[in-house]
């Protein structure tokens, strides 16, 4: 057990509770060694609750299954495939909003800045134009910043992590809020148009997620009104697998990559999958990307002509033009493993960052500063580069949609000044595409060593963002400087085109950092339009994968740990077959009788130390002290439905009929069940009795408590549960097996490592 003295070193470490006095903790902190590992990673937060994917087969449920004849299933059905085409629809329209707003603010942006340094190169004075350029960053991220770190956090960063945890059957709260989709789609619009080095493509597949909890559940907690319609999926199960819908239209919106969408939810989310759920998202994420694809070709003026799928366009790659040999599969593998090192590289560093940000950073005002003074550095790094950068290419025949000539001849313009003076989107579009010998090999240097740092230290910041597009264009860069290397060193042979190795370096940079392979691999052949490089593209990214995880994690997992969520990988750890569920499970565990006094069953759930949300219902008779038999499972949530509707009677006359609860009550309460604090039971209630047989599960997943733990964690993770009660042979109670005691052991450096479990 942990001592107080580590419950405090703790409490220091983790995320610091914003009420906690905070300048006790700032003098506490220096004095323990800078170069210690803090205990951050080594943690398992208490503060996350499970999803319960199991369905609690009690006699309710089956009672109203048995009356919904085959019908009313086919409407059910129906229901299930208008949810999933409105999501389509609302995702690619949020999608488009995103797209048009982002694209005229940044033009109104760029246009005002390049006006300011066209007048003062001329007359001298360039110093204001650097002022102004940074301002407007830093106050365009100030705004951004402000929502999200004073309204709700949850929107911060890409949201992927948060939506893994959700699809892995963990509770983040907020994370699927009304609120937080508002403050995701702004946020992500002013932190782009901000310059800072981010994408809105991360974001996206939050929104997606957030716009299907919201449709599939017919009601909005955070409007506070309901809607009264698709009642039947108000419960963990279908809205999981809507989430996963939601997640996989995202991405299709993003990429125009519908097959990479389904792909990416598969990969990356669900952890349980049919095929009709398969064909369901594969829907959705068409319908996703159509819906963009017309909005924006309406809103481009060419209504019949279909030609932007998703909000990235990676342009046509030519196969005849740009096919490739046998003998550059090594130069790709090579590319592979750079991508890996450079991958790891970058989530090393921005683990170190993140790992301060949660021990200094921790107040929304120094957040929002820290936001500002990157978007200003930012727009600084890029205005110096430019500046000092003597590459001049001629404007004939080129397409830059703002060049800047600075100190270049009439007719020219400076193509340092394409990279940074530019939305990242635009920037990775003409890194593929410009013909070779648009950029000197030192401008791409420069750029690629700056924007590494940019992006790794923007990423994590209070603002919304996703690291998609950044990571895509540091490869791009260093990939077409790869290939102007190649092509210098083969005297000029036609196969090294530098767009192709730009191609290859995006996606073993961005496969280093996230580590999907893939979903990946497709969305980057749906994203280009083209087959051929579908071999190389995966050699790349298996080979990135390979060796970034030879050194780190990947981003995104990273991210997970040290929030220190409960997060359960596809497999046990390997070699926890020592483990048997005895030396796993919680004890004690906290049992109900099936006919249980009020007054007992309000103690036990006011009672705050043990913070149980499942209790095994025994069958005991009265006079005796042994436990029996486990007869059933009820949940925290559904006592207190119990409780708030007064369901018992008093001692004398158990057999009365009394009003019967509806399996509509229960659903009417879900997703926030009331505390039961709020919850008033008199002194005449508490000496009631309460009969819990028609309301538990009767059926609840056991094992044995001599089971493996592999054996535990496959049963555990591919049913979703919640709750696995332990038994001995005589089928008592002896324990409890919940996420936590799963997630706690973990496969480190030296083998087998147990996490210590913080409040915080």
């Amino acid at each position: 057990q942990l001592t107080p003295s580590s419950f405090l070193r703790i409490g220091q470490l983790s995320n610091v509770d914003l009420n906690e006095d905070i300048n006790e903790l700032e003098t506490e902190v220096p004095r323990q060694h800078p170069n210690e590992i803090p205990h951050n990673e080594k943690l398992l937060s208490l503060k996350y609750e499970s999803l319960d994917y199991d369905n609690s087969e009690n006699q309710l449920f089956l009672e109203e299954e048995r009356r919904i004849n085959h019908a009313a299933f086919r409407t059910v059905e129906i229901k299930r495939w208008v949810i999933c085409a409105m999501i389509g629809i609302l995702t690619g329209l949020v999608a488009c909003f995103i797209d048009i707003v982002v694209e005229n603010l940044a033009g109104l942006k760029y246009r005002v800045v390049k006006d300011n340094i066209d007048r003062f190169t001329a007359k001298g004075g360039l110093s204001f134009s650097l002022l102004l350029w940074a301002t407007l960053n830093a106050s365009v991220v100030m705004v951004g910043s402000l929502i999200v770190a004073f309204i709700e956090p949850v929107a911060a960063g890409s949201g992927i992590p948060q939506i893994k945890c959700y699809l892995n059957g963990v509770k983040i709260p907020h994370v699927v809020r009304l609120k937080t989709l508002v403050i995701k789609v702004c946020g992500v619009i002013l932190s782009v148009v901000g310059g800072l080095a981010v994408g809105k493509e991360g974001p996206m597949i939050h929104s997606g997620s957030v716009i299907a909890a919201g449709i599939s559940q017919g009601r909005s907690t955070s409007l506070k009104r309901d809607f009264k319609i698709f009642e039947y999926f108000r419960r963990d199960t279908e809205k999981r697998d809507f989430v996963s819908a939601g997640a996989a239209a995202g991405v299709s919106a993003a990429f125009g990559a519908p097959v990479g969408g389904v792909l990416f939810s598969l990969e990356e989310g669900a952890s349980f999958w049919n095929q009709f759920l398969t064909w369901r998202i594969f829907f959705a994420s068409m319908i996703s990307t159509f819906t963009l694809n017309s909005v924006l070709s309406v809103y481009h003026g060419n209504a019949w002509d279909l030609s932007s799928p998703g909000l990235i366009n990676f342009g046509r790659f030519d196969s005849e033009k740009m096919g490739y040999t046998i003998q550059e599969i090594p130069i790709f593998i090579f590319m592979g493993v750079v991508g890996g090192i450079l991958g790891a590289l970058f989530n090393a560093l921005n683990y170190w960052l993140t790992m301060f940000r949660i021990r200094y950073i921790h107040r929304p005002c120094l957040q929002v500063v820290e936001a500002m003074l990157v978007a200003a550095v930012t727009a600084t790094v890029g205005f110096v580069m430019i500046y000092c950068s003597r590459d001049c290419q001629p404007i004939q025949g080129s397409s830059v949609a703002y060049p800047l000539q600075l100190f270049c001849a009439d007719g020219e313009y400076n193509s340092m000044a394409t990279t940074f003076f530019n939305t990242p989107e635009k920037s990775v579009v003409n890194l593929f595409h410009d013909p070779p010998g648009s950029y000197n090999p030192m401008t791409l240097g420069m750029f690629t060593l700056m924007y590494f740092f940019l992006a790794c230290w923007t990423y994590g910041l209070t603002v919304s963002a996703g690291v998609f597009i950044p990571s895509l264009l540091i490869g791009a860069a260093w990939g077409r400087l790869f290939g102007i290397s190649l092509s210098y060193l083969t005297k000029g042979s036609i196969w090294a085109d530098p767009g192709k190795y730009a191609l290859m370096g995006a996606a073993a940079q961005l496969g280093g950092i996230v580590r999907m392979t893939l979903s990946l691999t497709v969305i980057m052949m749906e994203a280009t339009g083209n087959v051929t490089y579908g071999f190389p593209i995966m050699l790349v990214l298996m080979t990135a994968k390979i060796v970034g995880d030879y050194f780190v994690e990947g981003l995104y997992d990273m991210h997970i740990q040290l929030q220190s969520v409960p997060f359960l990988h596809w497999e046990a750890p390997v070699t926890s077959h020592s483990l048997t569920a005895r030396e796993v499970m919680s004890t004690p565990v906290t049992c109900l009788r099936r006919i249980e006094r009020v007054g007992t069953v309000v103690d036990i759930l006011s009672d705050t130390s043990s913070n149980h949300n499942g209790f095994p219902v025994v069958e005991s008779s009265p006079n005796t002290t042994q436990v029996a038999g486990l007869r059933g499972l009820i949940l925290r949530s559904q006592l207190i439905v119990l409780l708030k509707h007064k369901v018992f009677v008093e001692r004398a006359n158990l057999n009365l009929v009394r009003r019967r609860l509806k399996l509509k009550d229960f659903r009417d309460a879900y997703p926030r069940f009331p505390p039961i604090q709020s919850i008033h039971v008199s002194q005449d209630e508490r000496e009631c009795m309460i009969d819990l047989s028609e309301f538990m599960n009767p059926s609840p997943y056991t094992v044995p408590q001599e089971a493996s733990l592999p054996r535990v964690f496959k049963l555990f993770r591919a049913l979703g549960l919640r709750h696995l009660v332990v038994v001995d042979n005589r089928n008592e109670v002896v324990g409890m097996v919940t996420r936590k005691d799963l997630a706690r052991y973990r496969l480190g450096k030296e083998g087998l490592e147990e996490l210590s479990l913080a409040q915080t």
